[in-house]
């Protein structure tokens, strides 16, 4: 526990003094590189003392001492290794093969084999490849070249992923930690809990209100399933919900936090650096689908309710809204703060991880000042909670370390140009094919797999072939990201859906395939928002205004057919046709020439079919007559 608290709280120093740019002041010269590997090998450190499933061995210690030895032997030497490293030195090809072994054998015991698994494919594959045909090869490069490549090289594990991973996640995490520590989660569920458990399905609606909030700021499927869901599903169980249900609710907001602005998950920022664009650039284009997503989820819970009569929560003691507002208005500023930054950098001059370290200092005066309904977190204990941020960030740093090698792999050996080429030519380019080879390879990809790491592979495989033809690159990867967190609900793997279940005391199966026709909007939502880019702020104010509300009115009416119930209850022909009717309404208008002719239509079958239903149901209600 010692060497634990030291390596981590080392390793949020090192990257709170380089965001504040103490080191310049102190006059200090390092590259970005040396402070990358510094916080390498405290990572690597602390996944081999902290992340031990089994008693510590002394290979263990010898893993810590190789990693930290290595680390600071490269960050001593880093100028010196980038110069020679053509010549391929003798200790520079010592240090990779150790430190590539190092990385990949942390990340198989943070994250499992997946990814690792994945990467290991990937070299193999690139030596195979020079014996194949046609676009299948790719040029071969010599294991020594290899191994100091993915080591060394900017491209490589030290390069722009890991950046991101420890500059911008880690900051965006302390305010993470920091706020739910200070009782910004509690604040949140509280608001979620008054404004909405008066209502049919209070209980439900609470889970969804309070995992978006929560989601805002967190951007961790699994982590919001624990903060929120271990209140909501208990609450809903209560209200009426089966256990399955419960827990597939509250798996599908929490999954929505990483699609959330302003923070949403870490492959938002990853994507920002993909893509180089401001990162405000990316929490714009996202604000839509999130909206979407949520609204899905709110249709399903309201109907469900109305459905089997579940009425408001039953919650004892609820504060009404100004009463929290007015105890805890202090967790907004430094979220609003953090937005303005976020949204005009140019503004306040600040990088998005600096605008997170400034919320958070906000947030702590705010905190210490004001407390939360009586309870006021002393400094030692935000102090723990800050440094405990190095052990939360070591599956994203590892991760990010393990990515950068993958893709120096497919980098020097040319492998994503040749899987771009090979996609187009299966496609026939065409790019509704392509979108649904891409959805379905995404989803095999993402079994097993963290949702960064999916992210990374399919953004470096897939998205170059969308845009190749002819797919603006910000909807080709949140195409590829949406398709990619689907597999924090859907079975084998379902991170999110098993960690709700396990709250539910209910079978991870069963939930995870309730989440998917619960959360049924993520699979169509990717391809409605690249075939129409309004929906990604991409557009006039009006073709914006006119899409959203087309697009929501179809995804009330696919979630009746999902549920069974729009005003009243449905018959099997009536979910099939009010299913039809909903894939009419959301068609994107730019799919072909006749397709605002479909649209139309829809809209006006919906209206048809909802006053049939409007009279069913008055029908139903009418007293019987007295005989």
């Amino acid at each position: 526990m010692l060497w634990t608290n030291i390596f981590q709280s080392l390793l949020v120093a090192a990257v709170v003094l380089w965001v504040l740019d103490i080191p310049r002041m102190a006059g200090i010269s390092l590259y970005t590189e040396q402070l990358l590997t510094i916080c390498l090998g405290l990572t690597l450190a602390l996944a081999y003392i902290a992340e031990t499933g089994r008693k510590r061995h002394w290979s263990d210690w010898i893993a810590v001492i190789l990693s930290l030895g290595i680390c600071g032997y490269v960050t001593a030497r880093y100028e010196h290794l980038t110069l020679e490293i053509a010549t391929l030195p003798l200790d520079g090809l010592v240090i990779s093969i150790v430190l590539v072994a190092l990385i990949l054998e942390a990340s198989r015991r943070v994250s499992g084999w997946g990814f690792v698994g994945m990467i290991l494919a990937i070299a193999i594959y690139v030596y195979i490849s020079p014996h194949l045909p046609g676009d299948f090869q790719t040029r071969y490069v010599s294991p020594g070249r290899m191994v100091t490549y993915v080591a060394l090289d900017l491209n490589g594990a030290i390069g722009s992923i890991l950046q991101v991973a420890v500059l911008i996640v880690i900051p965006f995490t302390i305010l993470g930690q920091v706020l739910a520590r200070t009782g910004g989660a509690d604040f949140f569920s509280d608001i979620a809990m008054s404004a909405m458990g008066r209502f049919r399905g209070g209980a439900a609606k609470i889970a969804v209100v309070g995992s978006g909030l929560f989601g805002m700021i967190s951007g961790s499927a699994v982590s919001n399933v624990l903060a929120v869901g271990i209140v909501t599903i208990p609450t809903m169980i209560k209200s009426g919900f089966t256990p399955h249900r419960a827990a597939a609710i509250e798996s599908v907001g929490s999954t929505g936090g990483q699609l959330m602005p302003p923070v949403m998950g870490a492959s938002a920022f990853i994507m920002a650096e993909f893509l180089q664009v401001p990162y405000g650039s990316v929490c714009v284009a996202a604000a839509i689908p999130a909206f979407l997503y949520y609204a899905c989820l709110f249709f399903h819970v309201d109907l469900e309710a109305a459905k089997h009569k579940i009425g408001a929560a039953k919650i004892a003691d609820a504060p009404p809204v100004l009463e929290i507002l007015k105890s805890g208005w202090h967790f907004l500023v430094p979220i609003a703060f953090l937005v303005f930054a976020l949204m005009y950098p140019e503004k306040l001059l600040l990088t998005p991880e600096k605008a997170a370290i400034v919320s958070t200092a906000l947030l702590i005066c705010l905190a210490l000042v004001f407390g939360y309904r009586g309870n006021r977190m002393s400094f030692l204990d935000i102090l723990r909670a800050i440094m405990e941020t190095g052990r939360v960030s070591l599956d994203i740093i590892l991760i990010g370390a393990a990515a950068g090698i993958m893709v120096g792999i497919m980098s020097v050996s040319g492998l994503a140009f040749s899987m771009t080429i090979q996609l187009l030519a299966i496609a026939g380019n065409n790019v509704f094919v392509l979108l649904l080879l891409i959805a379905v390879l995404a989803f095999v990809l993402g079994i097993g797999l963290p949702t960064v790491s999916v992210y990374i592979l399919t953004a470096t495989l897939l998205a170059p072939a969308l845009v190749k033809l002819g797919v603006t690159p910000m909807a080709a990867h949140m195409f590829v990201m949406y398709n990619g967190i689907l597999s924090m609900i859907t079975p084998p793997v379902a991170f999110a859906a098993y960690a709700a279940a396990n709250i539910a005391r209910t079978d991870g199966w069963t939930t995870g395939w309730i989440a998917c026709v619960v959360g049924w909007s993520t699979f169509i939502l990717p391809f409605l928002f690249v075939l129409t880019p309004s929906l990604l702020m991409d557009g006039s104010w009006t073709e914006i205004v006119l899409n959203l509300a087309r697009v929501s009115f179809g995804i009330w009416l696919g979630t009746i057919a999902a549920v069974g119930f729009g005003l009243s209850r449905l018959t099997l022909a009536g979910r099939t046709i009010y299913a039809v009717i909903a894939l009419a309404v959301v068609l994107p208008p730019e799919a072909f020439k006749s397709a605002i002719v479909i649209n139309a239509a829809g809209i006006v079958g919906a209206v048809g079919m909802l006053t049939v239903d409007w009279l069913t149901r008055k029908k139903d209600l009418r007293p019987a007559t007295p005989y």
